[in-house]
């Protein structure tokens, strides 16, 4: 059964995303209620399922109203979560599957912007939904994780299919290519991919989904065990965690 993924833009740089599988619709995160049911009504979708990936207020406040308007949808979170998400129907932690429409959803921990961080791979669309933690051209701040968990989840991101699309939670790819350029100035692909990023927010183009191939050849963050990313810092000798945590410092202070 084929999916379509359809994106929405909520708040003033929030993504949500509706994942529709025969007469099935899935959503993942609920930053607002309004823009979400705006596209149902337009498509005359129902919503089944929502799908959480961390409890921020910007990923679960709009859960409320669409509960209002779909009082049958189940939620789904992380078990590690669970007691400061919205009240659960089905908890899942990594390694865990599940179905939809006859898709398997993979569940991955990938805490480090915050503990208990889910993400959802549905490996049959080449779709994984990152939020805050893979990011275009980003990662998540890392509020309650530390750099070690971080890398361990960007690198549990990277080892996907390189044709995987990342469904990632926010529009931050414009000062994310300005910081990137600090790093690897010299880096082709990703000065393409600055120009490409505000050519299309000049248009009013998102900037998310990306392809985990474009990520591995322009992130900074995915980037931060390669021999040239170290050379750029000066930090040859350093260890992966501690290149990734200085690029991560660096951002903050960006």
């Amino acid at each position: 059964m084929s999916i379509e993924i359809v994106t929405v833009a909520c708040r003033s740089d929030n993504y949500a995303f509706l994942i529709r599988a025969g007469e099935a619709t899935a959503l993942v995160d609920a930053p607002e209620a309004d823009p979400i049911l705006a596209v149902l009504s337009e498509r005359g979708w129902s919503l089944d399922e929502v799908w959480i990936t961390h409890h921020h207020a910007d990923h679960v406040e709009g859960l409320d109203g669409l509960k209002t308007a779909h009082p049958g949808l189940s939620v789904t979170g992380g078990r590690a979560d669970a007691h400061r998400l919205p009240r659960l129907d089905r908890e899942v932690g990594e390694g865990d599957g599940f179905q939809f429409q006859g898709h398997e959803v993979r569940v991955m921990d990938v805490s480090g912007h915050t503990v208990g961080h889910v993400a959802f791979h549905m490996a049959g669309a080449s779709a994984a939904f990152t939020a805050d933690s893979l990011m275009a051209l980003g990662c998540g701040r890392l509020f309650e994780g530390t750099p070690e968990t971080m890398w361990a989840s960007l690198s549990k991101l990277a080892a996907l299919p390189e044709d995987t699309v990342i469904y990632s939670g926010h529009e931050y790819t414009t000062t994310n290519a300005r910081f990137a350029l600090t790093i690897e100035p010299d880096n082709d692909a990703l000065i393409r991919r600055a120009d490409a990023v505000e050519a299309a927010r000049e248009k009013g183009r998102y900037t998310v989904p990306s392809t985990l191939a474009e990520e591995k050849a322009t992130n900074p963050f995915l980037r931060a065990g390669l021999s040239d990313v170290k050379r750029s810092l000066d930090m040859e000798d350093a260890g992966d965690v501690a290149v990734f945590a200085e690029i991560r410092s660096r951002k903050d202070a960006f």
